[in-house]
């Protein structure tokens, strides 16, 4: 029996930019996002529609990109890592119907250049992780992170303002 093809566990919808030499490894769900150049995409994640990942960028596995989010150069995105595009998500309307695009706005998300979001952790959308900020594991950022912060917890909260000043 012949092994199957590495591309036949891709989704990529035919509408997805992608730079050169990125790498994509199995299980993995792309439509209508940009990737850059030379980034690196675990197994079972999934990027959706208007997400933008500039180069040199790396995704880690069972990550999960909703719509709106911006991912600058040089990014590192932990396993496990959840955005979220919606502050008060609902099935239904107020009629009961059930809701469509039609009926709510992404917030967008943006991850400035250098920036480290550590596995397991949350970001809520309409929030900015600033550039060369470190999330820690498991963190659930619910507002903006400076530039050069460290921050970790539930709400996550900074640590220290320079990453030389990083907790042992």
């Amino acid at each position: 029996m012949k092994a199957p093809s590495p591309m036949e566990f891709h989704r990529i919808a035919p509408d997805v930019k992608l730079g050169r030499d990125v790498r994509i490894f199995a299980f993995v769900n792309l439509y209508g996002c940009e990737i850059g150049d030379e980034v690196k995409i675990g197994a079972f994640v999934e990027i959706q529609k208007g997400v933008k990942i500039g180069d040199h960028c790396k995704i880690s596995s069972h990550t999960f990109i909703c719509e709106g989010v911006t991912i600058e150069p040089a990014v590192f995105i932990g396993h496990g890592v959840t955005f979220i595009n919606d502050r008060y998500p609902r099935a239904t309307n107020a009629d009961g119907a059930l809701q469509t695009e039609a009926d709510w706005a992404p917030l967008p998300t943006l991850i400035r250049r250098g920036a480290s979001i550590g596995s397991g952790a949350t970001i809520l959308g309409g929030i900015t992780v600033g550039e060369h900020a470190i999330v820690g594991a498991g963190s659930v950022v619910t507002r903006d992170v400076p530039p050069h912060a460290v921050v970790a917890g539930n709400p996550a909260s900074i640590l220290c303002k320079h990453p030389t000043q990083i907790p042992k």
